[in-house]
């Protein structure tokens, strides 16, 4: 959506209307997940057994665990409950269960925000970007780290074990925004994992890591593809366009009605960008009463896989594209 066309449409004042919180149905998204959450662990666990019922419910376990992170994700922006206590006090109770630390991941999300699509505050996101200039300046050390980096099946699965269970132990700016809360978050997962080896022993421990890793790893990939997609958005200031960094330079992610609401719409990214005050169960309404002239590309699974090789940002064409070909022969012994 261009920048002129959301103005003439008005997409500000579109995007209020849906921006009202209601208990109910925060209660019910915030009760109803835990619900889920919880059964799903207790039949893994119960029925470890039996392949059939382990595997679906320690996918649905994953996918509850993604979706109580996109809850306190709506709780730090105060958009899930009504008042800002209760979206304070829900951040608090989630914390455990999605292994963040709410005061400062909250925090270091509106960061995020505030620096979105900057080129010069890139540390604010979840997903390092190099850019090409950067890429052909690199030296050796430097590229091959960043190869792996960006390389799927490492950024997935290690991206998602350090990330949540290790990073996020003592996140960044942990002494800027409260160490105290995130030693006392620390406390409580370690007696959440201390109840789960009381009441199923080293079962109930592994059934629970194993799903919550899964969890992980659907997270990083959304995370990844929120921003990293072949026509995104990058610049420097003074250029740098807020209203296009938010709709461009997020994704909108067409997987279908049953995904948006396992991961409480995460997937429209673009429109959350553009207005955080809109609750995740009001967002797929949002998005899709847009007229159609003026709705964000929507980005396929096949696309979002492809986008998984798209891995430097070019500032003159002004797109995400692969590592260039390696050079051979002459040009690469003229390099060396």
């Amino acid at each position: 959506m261009a920048t002129a066309q959301a103005g003439e449409f008005n997409l500000r004042a579109h995007t209020r209307r849906f921006a009202k919180q209601d208990n109910r149905l925060a209660g019910l998204s915030f009760f109803g997940t835990f619900a889920v959450y919880f059964a799903s662990l207790y039949l893994a666990i119960s029925y470890v057994h039996l392949w059939y019922v382990l595997l679906p419910m320690a996918v649905v376990h994953a996918f509850s665990a993604v979706r109580l992170y996109v809850l306190q994700h709506d709780t730090g922006h105060h958009s899930l409950f009504e008042s800002r206590l209760q979206n304070e006090v829900a951040g608090h109770v989630l914390s455990p269960f999605t292994f963040a630390p709410f005061e400062v991941m909250k925090q270091n999300h509106n960061l995020h925000h505030g620096h979105l699509g900057n080129l010069d505050h890139r540390d604010t996101g979840e997903i390092h970007t190099m850019t090409l200039k950067e890429w052909n300046a690199a030296g050796f050390r430097e590229r091959l780290f960043y190869r792996l980096y960006r390389n799927p099946f490492v950024l997935l699965p290690v991206g998602a074990l350090f990330t949540y269970f290790l990073r996020y132990r003592w996140p960044k700016n942990t002494l800027r925004f409260g160490w105290k809360g995130v030693v006392a978050h620390n406390l409580v997962v370690i007696a959440y994992i201390a109840t789960l080896y009381a009441l199923f022993g080293w079962t109930g421990v592994l059934v629970w890591l194993g799903a919550s890793l899964l969890g992980g790893m659907i997270g990083v990939f959304l995370v990844y593809l929120q921003h990293n997609f072949e026509d995104t958005y990058w610049d420097r200031r003074p250029d740098l366009d807020p209203q296009l960094a938010a709709i461009q330079g997020s994704s909108c992610l067409d997987f279908g009605w049953w995904f948006d609401h396992a991961v409480a719409c995460i997937t429209l990214h673009d429109i959350h960008h553009f207005n955080a005050r809109i609750p995740s169960y009001r967002l797929r309404a949002c998005h899709y009463s847009l007229p159609e002239e003026f709705a964000p590309r929507r980005i396929t699974f096949p696309e979002a896989v492809a986008a998984l090789r798209l891995k430097l940002w070019d500032e003159d064409q002004q797109r995400l594209v692969p590592f260039p070909p390696r050079q051979t022969g002459q040009g690469a012994q003229l390099r060396a």
